[in-house]
């Protein structure tokens, strides 16, 4: 086992080797999210750039979805709850796997967007996202502010946003629709922040215990969290500032 070489600070006893393998956990953290990132957006640009694969999950004209396409629609909630709930059965390879086909789904869910919005406006709305992500994100790591007090409060937005866009759904609202993003933006930009904070506490609390599998298994479930903040931030800017075809 590594000897842990111990340094003073200003908060407490820190240790050399938990800082180290702390750069590690995170950016295996955000190396699994850019893997999952990458499967979600080239998933939906095969499907959403081919009529013929669309036409299984949505009119290609309306882009209403069949069958089919509420399944996909819902699958990727479905998913998260359940990894949530079975991940302590999982190995840790299996978690990683199950993170990749969920970024799939994901991809699948997501394929309209490839012929309601322009490709510019994409990738203007992915660019903002990127830089705005990046932003909340280091702040969740470097601030010295304890952020814990968000959680309840932005869980409970989100479920909130849930079920206003169940709504929605059959109001078709304009208005309504305009409301949910706004909010959502604002939602999931705090969630970045918290989980990253998060993230980070996590890994400090547990780091000398030793037990690699659940520090594996743990950088997996936040990718998956800073995952679902940055593609939920995506598609609530995208619906305020993309420009339809």
């Amino acid at each position: 086992m590594a000897q842990y070489e111990t340094v003073k600070t200003v908060g407490g006893v820190r240790t050399a080797a938990i800082d180290e393998g702390l750069r590690a956990h995170m950016n295996k953290v955000y190396g699994t999210m850019s893997v999952g990132m990458l499967i979600t957006f080239a998933v939906a640009w095969a499907i959403g750039t081919s009529p013929a694969l669309l036409g299984i999950f949505r009119d290609p004209v309306t882009l209403q979805p069949n069958i089919l396409g509420w399944i996909v629609m819902f699958a990727p909630l479905a998913m998260v709850f359940g990894f949530g709930a079975m991940i302590n059965r999982f190995s840790a390879a299996a978690a990683q796997t199950f993170f990749y086909v969920f970024a799939a789904v994901m991809g699948l869910s997501l394929s309209w967007i490839f012929v309601a919005f322009t490709g510019l406006s994409i990738a203007n709305v992915f660019l903002i996202t990127s830089i705005a992500f990046a932003g909340l994100s280091l702040y969740g790591y470097t601030t010295k502010k304890d952020l814990s007090g968000w959680g309840t409060f932005l869980v409970m937005g989100v479920i909130g946003l849930v079920v206003a866009m169940i709504v929605n759904i059959f109001l078709q609202s304009p208005a309504i629709m305009f409301a949910i993003s706004v909010l959502g933006v604002l939602i999931f930009a705090g969630l970045t922040a918290y989980d990253t904070q998060r993230i980070k506490s996590e890994y400090v609390a547990h780091a000398q215990h030793g037990d690699q599998e659940w520090l594996a298994k743990s950088a997996i479930m936040g990718a998956l969290n800073l995952y679902l903040n940055f593609i939920n931030m995506f598609i609530f800017l995208l619906q305020l500032f993309g420009n339809r075809e």
